[in-house]
């Protein structure tokens, strides 16, 4: 039995019933209670923060010892006690939110939108017997079961839909990849068991860079690239092309004014709108276009799908070339500092601002990229947590656990910080300590406990509209800060208010980098994984130092 579709839009709130919903979450799996409050309460336990509580004032008592301990405690809640006999503290979009008794809402619409939110969690099966809620606990969409094992297996995506750019020729271009050349092996060795180049196209985008939406977009457009030339060239198809179409496809990149280039621009993939070549290319994109054209290839001969590989080092070596050169120097991030460490914007809610402290302190001193503080309601990821019996070590400046000098903070403890990163690999970063108050009051803010709980599966990142910050709004929020300082450095600065202009999320991330690795030696196998680098190569090109520290480096060695 497949589970029964639910749209949110459509759900009747007023006839809902609770048990008709199971927790897949569970094993075994179980309904939820038949009544709303317990029902509430249980899907509360379960995602680690508050759903839906109504207040009065003997509710307070008896959480506090006293009046005063409960204004204390929760003082919106009694603030809002004075005016009205009972307030109401509801979960949605991501936060808490309070309302009187008669404003906020019922308490079925409330526990219809948190399940409907987890809905890879909860199903709603009314009439499933006990064989069939077993068999959706085991599928593979389940977050416990059998089905958690691995990725999702499903049929390889239409080649077409993958390459094609928004405004191509659909048939055109299936037409153009729809065939086999003389380098495809029509053996039982082909262990991709696929006849023609679309099919084969589509396992490697599956295989290679559908776990990251960010890199299956840089293939995708370097594959169009390829194909497009191809096109232009009268080549193809691609498992036809030799060593010296491929050598000829490389020159093209080096040499984009060449006049046969610039005819072959004219066309374009089935009036797809995918240029054959661009008027100025820089070096990075270069290598980027032969690194996706080599792992093609490769991927192609290792499965059998081609007899041999005519891209054997087409790229030559581009990779170990690579010198990042996106950090912004250390006095413009503590200027960036300042700024979340200042007063809030006229304008700017208290909530909004507390987000955007909590932001910049994730980019800039977890290292991530930015789509890895991007929700996950499978996943549950990314999250925070909270190690009780390790506390940060002592900071030889300020002779405290890593605070400031005239702070206390004795709750404070080790944080954690978990992502999914870079071919679905799971990442730990320790957090430093001048992140903790900055989350916590975050956290608070949203309406949650300052520290969170061990099964808390809230977004790490709320949003106003939808329960969490998406990639765009998590990059305006830091873009936010830039332009604060931007704004605070002198007129005539302008290389320094250019480069601050110029930054994004990433270039946070080549500067905590440089941090690890040059200012402070840390090993490279300890930055890699702090980093989630898949080759250690990458992370020592940060190791390539600038003159004025090698300068320093020898004043040092002979005083």
């Amino acid at each position: 039995m497949k589970p029964v579709a639910v749209k949110f839009a459509t759900m009747k709130f007023a006839t809902m019933k609770p048990a008709d919903w199971i927790d897949t979450g569970t094993l075994p799996v179980q309904r939820l209670p038949s009544a709303i409050d317990a029902a509430l309460a249980y899907v509360g336990e379960v995602l680690g923060h508050p759903v839906y509580r109504r207040w009065t004032l003997s509710d307070l008592k008896r959480v506090a010892p006293s009046l005063a301990d409960a204004k204390r405690a929760h003082p919106a809640v009694f603030a809002l006690l004075l005016e009205h006999d009972a307030a109401i503290e509801y979960w949605s979009h991501g936060r808490l939110h309070l309302a009187a008794d008669g404003a906020a809402p019922a308490a079925d619409v409330i526990l219809a939108r948190v399940l409907h939110a987890h809905r890879r969690r909860f199903r709603h099966l009314p009439e499933a017997t006990a064989d069939e809620i077993t068999d959706v606990s085991n599928g593979p969409n389940c977050p416990s079961g059998d089905g958690v094992a691995g990725p999702v297996d499903r049929e390889p995506a239409d080649a077409v839909a993958l390459v094609a750019s928004g405004n191509g020729d659909p048939a055109a271009l299936r037409t153009w990849l729809t065939r086999a050349g003389r380098f495809m092996n029509a053996s039982p060795t082909n262990s991709l068991g696929v006849a023609d180049d679309a099919q084969a196209l589509a396992l490697f985008l599956r295989d290679r860079a559908q776990r990251s939406p960010h890199t299956l977009r840089a293939y995708r457009s370097e594959l169009r690239r390829l194909v497009g030339w191809c096109e232009a060239h009268r080549r193809g198809p691609l498992s036809d092309l030799t060593r010296d179409d491929l050598l000829a496809f490389r020159r093209s990149l080096d040499h984009p004014g060449h006049a046969g280039n610039i005819a072959g621009a004219a066309r374009t993939v089935a009036s797809g709108g995918a240029s054959t070549v661009q008027a100025s290319r820089s070096d990075a994109t270069r290598r980027r276009a032969l690194a996706v054209i080599s792992s093609l290839f490769r991927y192609w001969q290792k499965t059998g799908y081609l007899v041999v590989n005519p891209a054997v080092e087409l790229a030559g070596g581009a990779r170990m070339t690579w010198t990042p050169a996106r950090i912004l120097p250390s006095r413009v991030l503590a200027l960036c500092d300042t700024v979340t460490a200042g007063d809030r914007p006229a304008g700017v809610s208290p909530l909004v601002w507390a987000r955007r402290c909590a932001i910049w302190s994730l980019y800039r001193f977890a290292g991530v990229r930015l789509a890895e503080l991007e929700w996950s309601v499978e996943q549950g990821l990314p999250r925070l947590s909270v190690d009780h019996n390790v506390r940060p070590p002592v900071n030889p400046q300020t002779n405290t656990a890593g605070r400031e000098t005239g702070t206390s903070d004795p709750e404070l403890c080790a944080w954690t910080l978990h992502v999914r990163g870079k071919g679905g690999k799971l990442r730990a970063i320790p957090l430093p300590s001048r992140c903790v108050p900055v989350l916590r009051a975050y956290r608070l803010a949203r309406g949650l406990p300052a520290q969170p709980a061990p099964f808390e599966s809230a977004p790490l990142v709320h949003s106003e509209k939808r329960d969490a910050l998406g990639h765009s709004g998590l990059y305006d929020e830091v873009k936010a800060v830039l332009q604060a300082a931007e704004a605070r450095v002198p007129p005539g600065d302008t290389a320094t208010r250019a480069l601050i202009h110029a930054a994004s999320t990433h270039w946070l991330r080549h500067g905590y980098t440089r941090t690890l690795v040059v200012d402070h030696a840390v090993p490279l196998p300890v930055a890699q994984t702090l980093l989630g680098h898949a080759s250690v190569q990458t992370t020592a090109a940060y190791a390539r130092t600038d003159l004025t520290q090698l300068r320093d480096f020898v004043e040092g060695s002979f005083p």
